[in-house]
């Protein structure tokens, strides 16, 4: 079982524990921003936002089935009081635990547990560390959470048109994440320095540090299941550990941006 399915795991198991990200990196042993980006990468969800969808389903669950006491509800599903609880009951359904106790549970769009289907891809290439310099990116920048990441091919069709023959290395770069999931994703070039950018552009700075580099060697549109055989399978039994700090793809000469093969290298951050 990869990394991934140790969280669902014991999440499934002990939701109606006090459970924090902390708590579940412990166990599934990689660190709590590893882990949310491992989540993310595999179900489409933030952890944080799967836990608590899961801990208020199955207190609806609860209420529909004619739970008479809804501060033992609220307790049992982590939330300190009955206010907590409704206010975030709410949040999650758009209905009162009050209005699902009478009414039942039709309409609710219930956070059920995933199953994952492990869609993993080894790297053809052994993955290699290595060291790189501070990079400064300038291109077109979007947030993103969700289904939004099908926009991020846009994002390369706009740079590529305002900026042909811009050169043979681009960067796909990933920062700036939150715990709901949301991240920006920034598709651009390498400049010496972010005086004259493009109206309009955004721009991102990398210190300089340590990457495990992977290669994916498939279609562009497959590289999903490359990212997530490295942070699901390769990276926790490599002894090394993701740092919180942007990851990138890394597109040269070998990629053609016309028939989106050739392959793309993924840089991500070490501790």
């Amino acid at each position: 079982m990869g990394a991934a399915g140790k969280a669902l795991w014991y999440i499934e198991s002990h939701y109606e524990q006090d459970l924090a990200l902390a708590d579940i990196a412990q166990v599934v042993g990689v660190s709590p921003f590893h882990l949310s980006r491992l989540f993310q990468a595999s179900t489409g969800s933030p952890i944080v936002r799967y836990l608590r969808g899961r801990r208020l389903s199955e207190a609806a669950r609860k209420l529909a089935g004619g739970a008479s006491d809804i501060l033992d509800v609220a307790l049992a599903a982590g939330y300190s009081s009955h206010g907590a609880f409704t206010r975030a009951f709410g949040e999650q359904f758009g209905r009162t635990p009050d209005d699902v106790r009478e009414r039942g549970l039709d309409g609710l769009r219930l956070v059920e547990a995933v199953k994952l289907d492990d869609p993993s891809t080894a790297c053809a290439r052994d993955p290699r560390v290595a060291d790189a310099d501070t990079l400064l990116i300038a291109g077109i920048g979007a947030r993103h959470r969700g289904p939004s990441v099908a926009s991020i091919p846009s994002q390369w069709q706009r740079l590529l048109g305002e900026c042909q023959g811009a050169g043979p290395i681009a960067y796909g770069v990933c920062c700036n994440s939150d715990e709901d999931g949301n991240f920006d994703y920034i598709a651009g070039f390498s400049v010496p320095s972010f005086s004259n950018i493009r109206a309009g552009w955004q721009t991102v700075r990398i210190p300089a540090r340590r990457y495990l580099v992977g290669w994916h060697e498939g279609h562009i549109s497959s590289i999903r299941s490359t990212w997530y055989w490295l942070l699901n399978d390769y990276l926790p039994n490599s002894g090394f550990a993701l740092a919180d700090a942007p990851e990138f793809e890394r597109y040269d000469e070998r990629f053609n941006d016309t028939t989106g093969n050739g392959g793309v290298e993924i840089w991500l951050p070490l501790v």
